[in-house]
């Protein structure tokens, strides 16, 4: 039991399955300059997630807290802080990738990475949209500049990212085409697909074309596949941020934009998040909840490959 001075987290202390995971006690941060601390009501659980728990990826070896979703209640502010209050609910993601340690009841959080949390939203649905809609929201806007009347392909359309991206796009006027197996087309054309497209029984890559957009959630020969869907001057935007340099070697010889990007944290992009959320034309589907305590039944489920939406751990 956690008191005013400490808290509980889900650490890690070697690489591996979800079994790692333990739950610790450790000491309460407090705050620094531009930084609150923030009481974590409910943080998404995100493929790096489970990436990080088996490969340590850029965190290199544990121990570590993972966890880089949140929404939670500002408890204390560092010095300089005037955005926020104590009490004030916020969402957001901590920044990618070295900002990690929300799988925990408190966190540390730059204030710039922090956004109002939409009173229409509560915790759990709050806390499975940063990272997942910031990749999105930076892909399409950002990187591919997504308008009215474009045609945007976005691959596994049911998984995180990729129900996220297609409420963005169609929020943005695009007509979308995704991909998933033929059993999740119900759920692609509930969430606002146009053309579900099942990639087990075609060839994506060879079937769609004239596409003015791909938004690339798989990587690999997918990202230089993807390229020859598109119409003159398109972009795949590969959210997987390593690859082969053919990737952009094969869009200059077909004339088309080629971007490997990396989510990074932007109260900007958490605002234009929580607005789409608060009019209606975003939300999460939430494939489970898990108390903090459960972390590891929640990478369980995520390292199947299988789920539909979004796991989210719910600290208190």
């Amino acid at each position: 039991m956690s008191d005013v001075n400490t808290m509980r987290v889900i650490s890690q202390d070697v690489l591996g399955g979800p079994e790692v995971l333990r739950e610790a006690m450790v000491e309460r941060p407090a705050p620094r300059a531009n930084e609150v601390l923030v009481r974590v009501r409910a943080a998404g659980v995100n493929p790096t997630d489970w990436k990080h728990r088996a490969n340590g990826g850029f965190l290199g070896d544990p121990p570590f807290v993972l966890g880089w979703d949140l929404s939670g209640e500002v408890v204390e502010t560092g010095i300089g802080v005037a955005a926020f209050r104590p009490g004030d609910e916020v969402f957001g993601m901590l920044p990618y990738p070295w900002g990690h340690g929300s799988h925990a009841e408190y966190v540390i959080a730059p204030v710039r990475a922090l956004a109002r949390k939409p009173s229409s939203l509560d915790h759990v649905q709050a806390g499975a949209l940063p990272l997942v809609s910031l990749t999105a929201w930076q892909a399409l806007t950002e990187h591919a500049d997504v308008r009215p009347g474009q045609r945007v392909l976005v691959h596994a359309a049911a998984g995180g990212v990729g129900h996220v991206a297609v409420q963005i796009a169609k929020a943005r006027g695009a007509y979308v085409i995704g991909t998933a197996s033929a059993g999740k087309h119900g759920f692609l054309r509930e969430i606002g697909v146009d053309e579900p497209v099942d990639y087990r029984a075609v060839d994506v890559t060879e079937t769609v074309r004239d596409v003015d957009v791909v938004l690339d959630t798989l990587g690999e020969e997918t990202s230089v596949r993807s390229l020859r869907m598109l119409r003159p001057g398109g972009v795949v935007v590969s959210i997987l941020p390593a690859g082969s340099p053919e990737f952009f070697e094969e869009a200059e010889r077909l004339g088309v934009r080629a971007v490997r990007m990396l989510v990074d944290a932007d109260r900007a992009g958490m605002e234009a998040v929580a607005d789409l959320a608060e009019s209606g034309k975003l939300r999460a589907t939430i494939a489970g909840t898990f108390p903090l305590a459960d972390a590891a039944k929640a990478h369980e489920l995520g390292d199947t490959g299988r789920t539909t939406g979004k796991l989210v751990l719910v600290a208190g």
